[in-house]
């Protein structure tokens, strides 16, 4: 299996790494980190991501903006967007998916959560 781009942005080093750790569980897996949305961009321009994770509230550039500027982009449009954030109220979550992000987990993130909806959208069983 050809492997697998996962970029992760978020700003808080802990929570990228219990990210990750969740992650390096599917074969293949290949784990690029970013620390703010502006980061995040610069790297999903040099390279091609199978999918993203990304936190709303960042220094920066937040989370809804990176979504929003990865839609406009006609080579990343189908990139899965997962959203992680303590941000748990509906709005928030609605505006996240309309801007076009997959799924939406809110912290304290379980791990298997992350695994599952991963899977889920790459389509791996």
């Amino acid at each position: 299996m050809a492997d697998i781009n996962i970029l992760i942005v978020e700003d808080s080093p802990t929570m990228r790494q219990l990210i990750s750790f969740a992650l390096k569980r599917i074969r293949g897996v290949r784990i690029v980190e970013a620390g703010d949305g502006v980061d995040g961009l610069k790297k999903i321009s040099a390279e091609k991501f199978d999918m993203i994770f990304t936190d709303i509230n960042m220094p920066v550039m937040d989370g809804l903006k990176l979504i929003s500027l990865v839609r406009e982009d006609a080579n990343q449009k189908g990139v899965p967007i997962v959203v992680i954030t303590t941000e748990g109220a509906q709005e928030d979550r609605q505006r996240a998916l309309a801007l076009g992000a997959n799924d939406y987990i809110t912290k304290p993130i379980q791990p298997n959560r992350i695994l599952d909806v991963a899977k889920q959208l790459l389509k791996i069983v």
